[in-house]
């Protein structure tokens, strides 16, 4: 009886399985799916692209698409800014993030209890976009780099996980260095922030998305071309048929025996999987702390 009953159990339980795998896979390929289609589509010669049928592997082979995307200066300088943004955009928030949580978790701070309120505040309200564009200018900010970096220093959400990450380390570390002599600066950069990777690893992964994707910033802050980043330019040539048709115009006189086969719409998807790119190859060497960096700096009820 026994016995029946355990393999009744492991039946559902199998069964229960399986539909969780197919359901996974079903959502798998939602998301992936895609991606896929435009990593085929630019991988496909553009006037063969136009007749159709172009779905799960590329027709006719080419990489003139990928050649025409790479042959205009302006993408290369917007892939250098969006980079150089992502890199010290990145730093400079985890660090300024990580400095607050951390004061936050020290028990001697003073007026405590007002700053922890003061900041949850700017996490549900703000002055409004006209307000904030008045601020930029008054600041020197406008139509300049920093425009990209000053302003996303702080984060009041990443604050939240990363002091709830550091309010489960050992105080008796940092009683100890105390003892031995450390101030706050040595034990916050030689004992905290190295316990903190998983936690610090995963904000690093949030902000280079947000920095990589943000197109708005660059659309309603700065004017010169020198300063736009790779998304403003990809909006430009997925909503503006024009720029696809120039990217491909200027291809065709460096690839002249590609002239017939460029397209604008293949020109898109090639520009789309470009953008798309770095970020995907990034993933993988910060998802090992991702789940550990979440569950772990969650906030407990």
């Amino acid at each position: 009886m026994a016995k029946n009953h355990q393999r009744s159990k492991l039946h559902r339980n199998t069964t229960f399985d399986w539909i969780n795998y197919f359901l996974m896979a079903v959502m798998a390929f939602i998301m992936l799916y895609p991606l896929w289609y435009c990593v085929v589509g630019s991988l496909n010669e553009g006037t063969d692209y136009l007749r159709g049928g172009v779905f799960l592997w590329p027709r006719k082979w080419t990489i003139a698409n990928y050649k025409a995307v790479f042959l205009d200066h302006s993408i290369l300088n917007a892939f250098a800014i969006t980079i150089a943004k992502c890199l010290v955009g990145t730093v400079t928030s985890v660090l300024c993030t990580a400095m607050v949580s951390y004061a936050i978790t020290r028990p001697q701070l003073k007026l405590k209890k007002y700053y922890i309120p003061f900041i949850m505040v700017t996490m549900f309200f703000s002055g409004g976009l006209i307000p904030y564009f008045i601020l930029i200018v008054n600041l020197k900010l406008y139509d300049s780099f920093w425009v990209y970096i000053i302003p996303t220093m702080f984060s009041a959400y990443n604050m939240i996980i990363i002091q709830s990450f550091m309010r489960d380390l050992p105080r008796e570390l940092i009683e100890s260095a105390k003892i031995d002599g450390a101030n706050e600066y040595r034990i916050f950069f030689q004992m905290i922030l190295p316990l903190c990777k998983p936690v610090l690893a995963t904000i690093a992964l949030f902000t280079i998305v947000n920095h990589w994707n943000s197109y708005f910033d660059s659309m309603m802050y700065t004017a010169s071309q020198e300063l736009q980043t790779i998304q403003l330019f990809l909006k430009k040539v997925i909503t503006d048929p024009s720029v696809a048709k120039g990217l491909g115009s200027a291809a065709t006189i460096a690839i002249p025996d590609q002239a017939t086969t460029l397209t604008p719409q293949v020109v898109k998807l090639a520009t789309m999987v470009v953008t798309a790119l770095p970020v995907i190859c990034v993933y993988p060497f910060l998802q090992r702390y991702f789940v550990k960096g979440v569950t772990m700096g969650a906030v407990k009820g």
